[in-house]
């Protein structure tokens, strides 16, 4: 039987910026279908949440330019549902903000935090895992995260440190650290003490209230003004009144790095966060040469270990690359080496300042 105290926050607000040209600011990675199966990440996500969360608990927080692609998508929420900020304020203001108004539904309220737009392969551990940790937060003010094995030293991904174990597969967390160097994301992956930090959250309404109004009191001062009005018609214009005005913060630096009541649950459930082209390759099926070839035709020689992503009925000819990224969509055309993707980011700055937002 489903829980009916337990509720699911999933952010979809961002703009996915390292998956340009395909992520757009109109139309972000999140509502994209990048494996062919008639349903976008942000989909997919509400679908296997809905599997042990009431469907009606679930809430949708993005910016306020994606409410027309969140009914389309899903056209099953209620617009109480979905919240929409006013500005992009980072994932603490955001979840701040979920808290607040979930609270005034439900003050005994359980909650999972999960981005739109990860991508979970084994589906039936990773609920199991889910399913633990609410009745894991429902029993304390501990705050949880989801730690993930990793299989190689990646330094894309943020890190966690594991302490003395508490229970069964929950351990306090030591230390986290964000994005290391290679050679010191080698010596983690050697340790056997530190995991990926998977960016989804667990833990009890009050908890993380608690949490925000000791450790981001610039933040609670701002949201826990409106107390009063979350949940009723005058929430929406509350927040674009108030949430301008919060503080561009991560609820990993905001809180989880600062408390001292956090724990996280290991596990290997085929998870990748989707961040970036790389990603999505290694994720992909490759011909005998390495290469991936996502939509659209192309033709390859001499070429290995390429990611190709083209409009349908288009063809590309590549003769002689190798490592590769070639990716064109709409009106932009990207190619660079697949290694350094990292620097999508500054190509597309670059092009909103010289040539405007026409091609971002």
């Amino acid at each position: 039987m489903i829980n009916k105290d337990n509720y699911c926050v999933i952010m979809g607000g961002g703009i996915g910026s390292r998956f340009w040209p395909f992520s757009r600011k109109t139309l972000p990675k999140q509502f994209l279908d990048f494996f062919g199966t008639g349903r976008s990440l942000l989909q997919q996500t509400f679908d296997r949440f809905s599997k042990v969360i009431p469907a009606e608990n679930i809430l949708i927080v993005t910016n306020d330019m994606y409410a027309d692609l969140i009914k389309e998508q899903l056209p099953l929420l209620d617009e109480s549902q979905i919240l929409l900020e006013p500005t992009r304020r980072n994932t603490a203001p955001c979840i701040a903000w979920a808290s607040y108004h979930i609270r005034a539904l439900n003050p005994k309220a359980n909650i999972v935090v999960a981005p739109s737009d990860h991508l979970i392969l084994k589906e039936d551990e990773f609920l199991d895992a889910v399913k633990k940790g609410l009745e894991f937060v429902s029993k304390s003010n501990k705050l949880l995260t989801l730690g993930i094995k990793p299989n190689r030293p990646e330094t894309g991904y943020g890190y966690i440190q594991v302490a003395e174990q508490e229970e069964e597969n929950f351990y306090k967390v030591k230390t986290f650290t964000e994005k290391p160097e290679l050679e010191l994301a080698k010596v983690f992956l050697e340790s056997g003490e530190f995991y990926w930090n998977s960016g989804l959250f667990l833990w009890n309404v009050n908890s993380i209230i608690e949490a925000g109004e000791k450790l981001l009191p610039e933040l609670s001062n701002i949201l826990a003004l409106g107390n009063g009005v979350y949940a009723t018609a005058n929430e929406k214009a509350f927040i674009d009144k108030n949430f301008p005005a919060c503080p561009n913060v991560s609820i990993d630096i905001g809180i989880m790095e600062k408390a001292d009541n956090v724990y996280v649950s290991l596990g290997d459930f085929g998870w990748s966060d989707l961040g970036t082209w790389n990603s999505l390759y290694d994720l992909s099926p490759k011909d005998t040469e390495g290469n991936v070839v996502l939509k659209g035709d192309s033709l390859l020689y001499n070429s290995r270990n390429n990611i190709v992503a083209l409009p349908k009925g288009k063809l590309a000819v590549i003769d002689g690359l190798e490592g590769y990224l070639i990716a064109e969509s709409d009106n932009v055309l990207l190619i660079c080496k697949k290694e350094e993707e990292q620097v999508i980011r500054k190509y597309v700055n670059d092009t909103q300042i010289k040539l405007g937002e026409d091609f971002v």
